[in-house]
């Protein structure tokens, strides 16, 4: 009989499972690495604005211990001081157990979305300084001031579904100065490592990637297809001329198709065509488009995607609602 999850089980799989990145210090320690590692998770799930704020929560909070399974709570400094040598990489292991349990407990299953999982994919920061700063830093300049602040980002994943709260991350590929000069470089070559890590992870699962128009690129797309990856692209008529114009002048042959279906006094306006060159320069790409509009009343709003899914009539309007997912 499959045991129902709770958030004591996940809690103690995440625990069981940094338990086993190897101690990196020498010496008498007073407070355990699984602790200050389960500690820094602590400050995230509880949504803690900073160090300083879970510094005060340990203080405070005595069920803090009971529920993270901590011996010692270390200070903020402590924490510093503990974790900032552990590898990103070290920490990766943790998402898949929590995926193997979340799957072996028949969660997983209730996520799939047209046959699939939707794994929502897109850039975020988790760090910014005008004076810390590593190596792998990504710096930018105030065009005004000349002033260099220090960031880190990082590629985050998750397995989403439009009708749930609830999302499954993966693990995250950091985001790293190397990467490039710019923000579609830097992203870009982040994706190569986190699409060939999630098929290493996974290699079985149907996956269909959800990501911005930053994505729509004919090297991102053959890297999706070369992991065997689905996908629904965000596209946007700005960035991507040659597709509209191309849509267009299908439209104005009679080669694209038109739908419209009207739920809970919403009007859904869809115009779509199959295998369409994604640009000039790569148009042995083939990517199917969907177009649009959700009319409510007076307001109006306007998507458009492209994905490797063929688009019918019956599936258009669960394709719209996987890409509004993210």
């Amino acid at each position: 009989m499959v045991r129902p999850i709770t958030t004591k089980s996940l809690l103690k799989t995440v625990r069981s499972s940094l338990g086993q990145i190897a101690e990196h210090r020498g010496g008498n320690r007073s407070i355990s690495l699984t602790d200050a590692l389960m500690s820094g998770f602590g400050i995230f799930s509880l949504k803690d604005s900073s160090l300083l704020e879970f510094d005060d929560r340990r203080s405070k909070d005595e069920n803090l211990r009971k529920i993270y399974g901590l011996e010692k709570v270390p200070s903020d400094t402590q924490m510093r001081t503990i974790l900032d040598p552990v590898s990103p990489e070290e920490i990766k292991p943790v998402f898949k157990d929590v995926y193997q349990v979340v799957k072996q407990n028949g969660v997983l299953e209730k996520m799939k979305y047209l046959g699939h999982y939707l794994v929502s994919l897109d850039g975020s920061g988790y760090f910014s300084s005008n004076k810390i700063n590593c190596g792998n830093c990504l710096e930018r300049k105030n065009s005004k001031t000349g002033e260099i602040s220090y960031h880190h980002q990082m590629l985050a994943g998750a397995i989403v579904h439009p009708d749930m709260a609830t999302v499954i991350p993966l693990a995250p590929e950091p985001i790293i100065k190397q990467d490039g000069e710019t923000k579609n470089d830097c992203e870009r070559n982040a994706a190569k490592r986190f699409m060939a890590q999630l098929r290493a992870d996974h290699p079985d699962e149907p996956f269909i990637i959800i990501e911005d128009a930053l994505s729509a690129n004919a090297p991102h797309i053959k890297g999706l297809i070369k992991h065997k990856l689905r996908f629904i692209l965000g596209v946007k008529p700005g960035d991507h001329v040659f597709l509209f114009e191309q849509v267009e002048q299908a439209h104005q042959a009679g080669q694209t198709t038109a739908y419209e279906v009207t739920r809970k006094g919403v009007t859904h306006r869809f115009r779509f065509i199959n295998q369409v060159p994604l640009n000039g320069s790569n148009q042995d790409v083939l990517v199917n488009f969907i177009e649009y509009w959700e009319i409510k009343g007076d307001k109006v709003q306007h998507f458009c995607w492209i994905t490797d899914l063929t688009v019918t009539k019956i599936n258009v309007f669960e394709l719209m609602r996987g890409g509004r997912a993210r």
